[in-house]
C-alpha cells in the first residue's frame, strides 16, 4: 500500500475497499503532520476525505481501528524501507548507515508519523496500537543486532560492544533527531544533521583502534 501526504486527500466517492482503507491512512498521516494526533476525530478524517462519517465508518468501526490501520502501515513501510537499504550495502557498517539515512528520509517524508507514534505511545493502558509499535521496535531492533553482530565478525564494530545497547543507542539517536526536528518545527532538518550524528555513533561502535584519537 503506497501514501503520498504531500496533498490534502481527495477521495473519489466509488473505490475499492483496500484503496478506501489506504486513502483513511493517508488522511491521518496528513493530520497528524499539523494536528495533534489524539485530538483527530472520525469526523475530521471523514471531512478530510470528502466523506460522510457513515461512509467511512464502513471501512472501520471506530477510530482505534484507523490507528491500527495506520500502525501496520508505517511498520510495512519503514521496515521495508531500511532493508531495501541494508540490501544494497557493501557491508555491515555500510548497511547501519543506509538504514539510518532511510529512516531519517522516511520521517522526513511523513512528519505526521512520529507524532501519531509518541501519541500512542503516551496513552494510559496496554493498547493495540501502542503494541503494535512496540513489536516495530522489536523488529526493528532484531535487524540491527544481526548487522552489529556481522561487523563484528567482519572487524568493522569493535569486538566487544554491547550488541543490544548498540541497537537500541541506534534508535535511540534517529529519535533524538525526530525530536530536535518536532520542537524546531523543521522536520528537513534531519536530513542535514544525520550524517554529521551517525558519524558520532560510528566512532562509538568502532573497533578500539578506530575509535581512540
Amino acid at each position: 500500500m503506497m501514501i503520498n501526504t504531500a496533498t490534502e486527500a481527495v477521495a473519489p466517492k466509488h473505490l475499492p475497499a483496500d484503496e478506501r482503507r489506504a486513502v483513511t491512512v493517508e488522511a491521518v498521516v496528513a493530520l497528524a503532520a499539523t494536528q495533534n494526533p489524539s485530538e483527530i476525530t472520525t469526523s475530521a478524517i471523514a471531512q478530510h476525505m470528502h466523506l460522510t462519517q457513515g461512509a467511512l465508518f464502513r471501512h472501520f468501526p471506530n477510530k482505534d481501528a484507523i490507528l491500527q490501520a495506520v500502525m501496520d502501515w508505517v511498520a510495512a513501510q519503514l521496515l521495508a524501507r531500511i532493508d531495501r537499504a541494508a540490501d544494497g550495502a557493501a557491508s555491515p557498517l555500510a548497511a547501519l548507515r543506509a538504514m539510518f539515512m532511510a529512516h531519517v528520509a522516511f520521517v522526513a517524508e511523513h512528519p505526521g508519523v512520529p507524532r501519531i507514534i509518541f501519541s500512542e505511545l503516551q496513552r494510559a493502558g496496554d493498547t493495540l496500537p501502542k503494541q503494535m509499535v512496540q513489536t516495530l521496535i522489536t523488529s526493528y531492533g532484531e535487524r540491527l543486532q544481526g548487522l552489529i553482530a556481522q561487523g563484528q565478525a567482519q572487524g568493522e564494530v569493535h569486538a566487544g560492544l554491547d550488541v543490544p545497547a548498540a541497537a537500541t543507542l541506534f534508535i535511540g539517536t534517529v529519535q533524538g533527531l525526530v525530536m530536535q526536528s518536532l520542537i524546531t518545527s523543521d522536520m528537513q532538518r534531519m536530513r542535514s544533521d544525520a550524517p554529521r550524528v551517525f558519524a558520532i555513533y560510528q566512532r562509538g561502535i568502532a573497533p578500539a583502534s578506530e575509535s581512540t584519537p
